[in-house]
């Protein structure tokens, strides 16, 4: 139930009635077909609701902005609305005051949405898949993948709770050159248990990290030597699976510990095993998009994407300063690359497994891979342009008394998801990383343990958990919250208990901006918001200790605001504790 969109309507409903008696008796021209727009002033002194209809239909009817309006004012009929009055302002704007009733039916309407509070149709229909984190296998999740995780997830709730059908997913990179790089750099540790660290090179290239180190050494045990005198392809294939065993149930287990779970983890390898990079190459083949050249087999990248920005608009010259590139798809030794392998796994996405629209969360690093991967899509006669949508996030620095931290106190190497939740609440870090993805942001160690209004998540979390004592505490005394309909709402008259129901009222709206902007940083917002207006209502209308329909009122309205903190909190993925 959404009481903003509800009271924009009326506006526009009592503003056509107006207009229809006005015509009716002749004081205005019939034939307008202008639609009234309305809008939420920015200063509430002017009411709290406004249309623009007088100026936009003022010229159609050759008349003055103003006089129109008056005419509209005399034959508005108020009664059984939600406003109390409508004033002239301005050059022509019609101010809406709104009445006890909305205040009142808004309280009910969160009370009858209950948990589907703020959820809308918005989206409903649509197959969306939210691909997001999508790590290499080959060592510890990162801070880029802690950032991420929290936004591709957030955002897929957002999506459902918009009426999208939503499916998340994490792609396993398990193919490909830094699977072999992995399987070498284990190579490399395992002949040194064997033959001693000095009598092995390790490759220069390849993965330093002690994970690898403590891989190889599982392996040994497991193993033994067994694997030294084998053929090179059978040592790494073994190898490799060993790790990857380790690796991405590791992977799981943090992401399960940070709140997260897929759908599905799809495996790049299936695509190569199935033939179905082979099938996408030959798709793209017959559409006339490769050609051969040094033994490999190209994609015609920039016809692609010149064609696409001609269609957007762009000229030649424009065109010609980007210095578009072609892309190899099969090397001259035949095997596929990396973005054959991803053009296959997006086909499938859309031919394969139908769905109406993909998002992926990437780092911004992956900028100049949106484009190319769109215009595959767009290639295959997928619609790239309009069905794939990428969030680039910015990059992480996480700081501590002002110091930039890049290494584990506990471990003294670079800082790990698991490193991060072995420090800082997950509700912290899910929090603070539900950020505006295309802003660079700073993490604050310290800042996130803070127990003081400093720190955000606990500013919201202890407006929950004061609610919770209160209602605990009027419980044993007698005053449980009541329906709706057995409290007298009309009472909740004071500016403080208005500005906390009209904030109430803006969550839908929240929800579905942030399902359109695919920014989940909304709904942090608006619970700092909404706690402050809690606070506020809290300090200036005392309960306890008032006229009992006052007190149940106000307790009423405290109830509600509980709910609406514990769904927004619940909605990104944090908790909502009932005491601090």
């Amino acid at each position: 139930m959404n009481m903003i969109q509800k009271a924009k309507e009326q506006v526009q409903e009592l503003t056509k009635q107006a207009y229809a008696a006005a015509v009716k008796e002749g004081l205005l021209p019939e034939g307008v077909t202008v639609e009234p727009s309305v809008e939420i002033p920015k200063d509430v002194s002017n009411g709290d609701y406004t249309t623009t209809f007088c100026l936009a239909a003022a010229k159609a009817m050759k008349m003055n902005p103003r006089q129109v309006a008056a005419v509209l004012t005399q034959h508005m009929t108020l009664q059984d609305s939600y406003f109390t009055s409508v004033e002239i302002a301005g050059p022509g704007f019609m101010n809406f005051r709104l009445g006890d009733k909305w205040f009142g039916d808004t309280v009910a309407a969160i009370e009858t949405a209950g948990e589907d509070y703020g959820c809308s149709d918005m989206l409903r229909g649509q197959k969306i898949m939210v691909e997001f984190v999508s790590a290499n296998p080959t060592g510890p999740m990162h801070m880029g993948n802690a950032r991420g995780g929290v936004l591709g997830d957030t955002l897929a709730s957002v999506l459902k709770k918009s009426g999208a059908d939503v499916w998340r997913e994490f792609y396993v990179n398990d193919a490909g050159n830094q699977i072999e790089k992995f399987a070498k750099s284990l190579e490399a540790r395992y002949f040194q248990i064997i033959k001693g660290e000095d009598a092995v090179e390790f490759p220069e290239d390849g993965y330093h990290g002690d994970d690898i180190r403590e891989l190889a050494r599982l392996f040994y045990e497991q193993e033994g030597a067994k694997y030294l005198d084998c053929d090179e392809t059978t040592r790494h294939d073994a190898l490799a699976q060993f790790g990857l065993a380790h690796n991405i149930p590791k992977m799981k287990a943090d992401l399960e510990r940070y709140g997260i779970r897929y759908d599905q983890w799809f495996f790049e390898s299936s695509l190569h095993e199935s033939g179905y990079v082979a099938d996408t190459v030959a798709a793209l083949t017959a559409q006339g998009y490769t050609y051969e050249k040094d033994g490999a087999l190209w994609l015609k990248t920039a016809e692609i994407l010149a064609k696409n920005l001609r269609e957007a608009g762009k000229s030649d010259a424009d065109i010609e300063k980007l210095a578009l590139k072609d892309d190899v798809l099969r090397r001259a030794n035949g095997f596929y690359t990396y973005f054959a392998a991803d053009i296959a796994y997006h086909r499938n996405k859309f031919a394969v497994r139908g769905f109406d629209k993909v998002i992926n969360i990437w780092g911004a690093d992956h900028h100049g891979h949106v484009a190319r991967l769109k215009g595959a899509m767009d290639a295959l006669g997928l619609d790239g342009t309009h069905r794939l949508d990428i969030v680039l996030m910015q990059l992480v620095k996480l700081v501590r008394d002002g110091e930039v931290v890049r290494m584990s106190k506990r471990t003294g190497k670079a800082i790990s998801l698991t490193d991060l939740l072995d420090e800082i609440p997950v509700d912290a870090c899910r929090y603070f990383f539900n950020a505006k993805p295309e802003t660079q942001m700073e993490f604050d160690l310290g800042l996130a343990v803070r127990e003081d209004s400093e720190n955000p998540v606990y500013y919201v979390q202890y407006a929950h958990a004061r609610i919770c004592t209160l209602l605990k505490a009027l419980a044993a005394e007698g005053y449980q919250v009541r329906d709706a309909s057995q409290v007298e709402l009309t009472v909740l008259t004071a500016a403080e208990e208005k500005a906390l129901i009209k904030q109430l009222a803006q969550y839908p709206v929240v929800v579905q901006l942030a399902a359109r902007d695919y920014d989940p940083s909304f709904i942090n917002r608006y619970l700092t918001e909404l706690a402050a207006a809690f606070h506020k209502f809290y300090n200036a209308c005392r309960i306890k200790g008032e006229a009992e329909n006052v007190l149940l009122a106000r307790l009423k309205l405290a109830d509600t605001a509980r709910a609406v903190l514990k769904n927004g909190m619940t909605l990104i993925g944090c908790s909502a504790p009932e005491k601090m």
